[in-house]
């Protein structure tokens, strides 16, 4: 009985077959390629997340460089009046090196898009003194200047000498009136030239004395005004020629150094648009670089 016992507490000993053990090792190799396909699915599922988050971080990046970018070149287009930009207005016909400012008066008009298309064609840059009454009629003309990179300053609202100058204070409200139909054309709230033409012109007339007041006025709200020194006689007579008006660009110009040309974007200045070609030409020429506002109001 004691044998039997003692026997009983023997391990078992498990005999496996050539063919059991095969399967085993069989099993056990699929296991650990299941383990390996597994971590190795598991490894390119984490690259792929990495790489997914590397590339998201890179477009939020390049999205936020992006908009930095626009707002950049929106601040660009918004004119700011500093002390030095006053300081510039009132030397703007002084200069180390000639200069010509192209200004053109009472737009936007039928033949806004065609004095664009050749400031386009001639690499150009331009001042519109635009007219709130027209700006009315034709924003999106308005909205191209804006976009072409053309200063857009203010001329008022009606043109209309006993409405603009009652008081010095309708000339303020003439332009704001004007700069707020420019705003809402362009599609920038934030939008101010701080820059003034008077109609007909800021020196003498019988308006002169509110003029004068009114020019106080405007500069308290950081507004400055400018005239010319030089002009291409379009509204000098009532049918001008190109060649009228290429003589009175030469006799006006000179031998300045710093030129402000006055002319028109009327529908009745379509001589102006036919001249401007040349009026371009010849200021090259003579070794003029073309300036708008932009560079003056900083």
């Amino acid at each position: 009985m004691e044998e039997e016992k003692n026997m009983s507490l023997e391990p078992v000993k498990f005999k496996f077959t050539t063919k059991e053990k095969t399967l085993m090792v069989i099993i056990m190799m699929l296991m650990i390629a299941g383990i390996v396909v597994i971590w190795i699915n598991y490894a390119h599922i984490m690259k792929a997340n990495a790489e997914y988050e590397l590339a998201y971080q890179q477009y939020q990046e390049a999205l936020i460089k992006q908009e930095e970018e626009q707002e950049r070149k929106r601040q660009e287009k918004l004119p700011q009046l500093t002390e030095e930009g006053i300081q510039n207005i009132n030397h703007i016909y002084s200069s180390d090196t000639k200069r010509a400012f192209l200004t053109f008066d009472d737009g936007p008009s039928n033949n806004t898009n065609q004095i664009l298309d050749i400031l386009k064609e001639k690499n150009t840059k331009a001042s519109f003194f635009v007219l709130g009454s027209n700006v009315e009629k034709n924003p999106e003309m308005v909205k191209r200047m804006y976009n072409e990179g053309h200063f857009i300053a203010n001329h008022g609202y009606s043109h209309v000498y006993e409405t603009i100058y009652q008081s010095p204070q309708s000339v303020l409200d003439e332009y704001n009136k004007c700069n707020q139909l420019v705003r809402d054309a362009i599609g920038e709230q934030e939008y101010d030239s701080h820059l003034f033409r008077f109609p007909g012109g800021f020196v003498g007339g019988k308006y002169a004395d509110i003029k004068n007041q009114a020019k106080d006025l405007l500069l308290q709200n950081n507004i400055v005004h400018v005239d010319w020194n030089a002009l291409n006689g379009d509204s000098e007579t009532t049918r001008p020629t190109v060649e009228y008006e290429m003589q009175r660009i030469q006799e006006t110009v000179g031998n300045k150094q710093s030129v402000v040309i006055l002319m028109h974007d009327a529908q009745a200045k379509k001589v102006t648009v036919d001249a401007l070609p040349q009026i371009i030409d010849y200021l090259q020429q003579q070794g003029y670089e073309f300036k708008n506002f932009y560079e003056i109001i900083k």
